[in-house]
């Protein structure tokens, strides 16, 4: 593990000191380091469920269809933008890291990468396997980090939430985004929907930070067997709309064509 992560107390908003293992702030909230390695920083008063977030088997499914390499072309685009215009020293944030995939890509011997993520589940496998970056439990409505923290922000289909994503961001930072764009998956929609719609991309969820980079990366995938359609379905929200004889029938297929489709767009922070 790097040096010890600089978390703020989700409660009262004071820093957080790790000893023996405890984070503990001057109000003496506590909270736990866990033995794989992350802190679970998300109080049950902001939790909306028991158990909040994506599930164990989806979790599990995301990092096998992960691993496959299917999104390689996009992890080698934000990591070439991340060179061109991030700190070599950068505090770096991937909000919404799920079992940390992208997060820990970023890590370099030079830079601090924390990653969040409100399921546990996720935030356990991240944290088990990638030991160099600080994992932590949270809400993204209420970052556990001081202002103007960040250097280099990441959003990889996850909630973006601009107000409180730049408190934390410093004031020169950048923030990357991605999200779909028109007609990724749609051939895996039409499986689904007998009127499968491309996505909406002119509704843009940052209004305020100032937009210098964006660019679409498309390209088509050969899903090479059946459980590697059924993990990419399980990622996508349209995955609770799929029945079971479609589910039964995405198992049999095997070189399944299906375009990936990206809208990559960065931004910084200027005030």
């Amino acid at each position: 593990m790097t040096q010890n992560p600089q978390y703020q107390c989700p409660i009262c908003h004071q820093a957080l000191l790790l000893k023996a293992r405890t984070f503990r702030c001057p109000q003496n909230h506590c909270f736990d380091l866990a033995k794989e390695g992350y802190v679970n920083l998300l109080p049950v008063q902001f939790k909306h469920s028991k158990e909040p977030g994506d599930n164990k088997a989806m979790v599990n499914a995301r990092r096998a269809f992960l691993e496959q390499g299917y999104y390689q072309p996009l992890l080698n685009k934000l990591l070439d933008i991340y060179h061109t215009y991030g700190q070599k020293t950068a505090n770096l944030f991937d909000a919404g890291c799920g079992e940390g995939y992208y997060t820990h890509q970023h890590k370099t011997e030079e830079n601090t990468v924390y990653g969040i993520d409100i399921a546990k589940e996720a935030v356990k496998k991240a944290a088990k396997k990638y030991q160099q970056c600080h994992f932590s439990v949270g809400t993204l409505s209420q970052l556990p980090f001081e202002d103007n923290f960040f250097d280099w922000m990441i959003s990889i289909y996850a909630p973006i939430l601009e107000q409180e994503f730049t408190r934390v961001l410093n004031k020169q930072g950048y923030f990357l985004t991605v999200t779909p764009a028109q007609r990724h998956l749609i051939e895996l929609k039409e499986k689904i929907y007998q009127d499968a719609k491309e996505h909406d991309v002119e509704r843009q969820p940052i209004e305020k930070l100032n937009l210098v980079h964006q660019e679409t990366l498309s390209y088509s995938m050969q899903l090479k067997t059946g459980d590697d359609i059924l993990n990419l379905l399980s990622m996508t929200p349209f995955a609770f709309k799929a029945s079971e004889q479609v589910k039964d029938h995405l198992a049999q297929l095997h070189n399944f064509q299906c375009q990936a489709d990206f809208l990559i767009c960065l931004y910084q922070k200027n005030c």
